[in-house]
């Protein structure tokens, strides 16, 4: 996975992530889809469809790349991780429906 960062400062201690996937279908993909979400639901909370957020230590993050890395296919899947210091940096606005059901997939 080719990682582009656009941050301009490093993180210490815990942070805020939101972490999008799109997981191509053809060659195996509802498999590595199937492992994606299992390893972020152990980091992040889910939230919408391939979407998850949370506060999370700058390790944990890591440790999470580190084994999405090992799941997808760098040719066909992509994965986008935003991160800020807090919560409150971010302004979050949700257009119709709230997914607050943990079972969504």
């Amino acid at each position: 996975m080719e990682k582009r960062n656009t941050s301009h400062s490093l993180y210490g201690g815990n942070m805020y992530a939101i972490l999008v996937y799109d997981i191509a279908k053809e060659d195996m993909g509802r498999k590595r889809w199937n492992n994606v979400f299992k390893l972020c639901k152990q980091y992040l909370v889910h939230v919408q469809n391939s979407v998850f957020e949370g506060e999370i230590t700058k390790a944990n993050l890591f440790k999470l790349e580190k084994e999405i890395e090992n799941e997808i296919d760098n040719e066909l899947d992509s994965v986008i991780i935003f991160k800020s210091r807090h919560e409150r940096w971010l302004d979050k606005e949700i257009l119709g429906k709230e997914i607050d059901d943990p079972l969504f997939i």
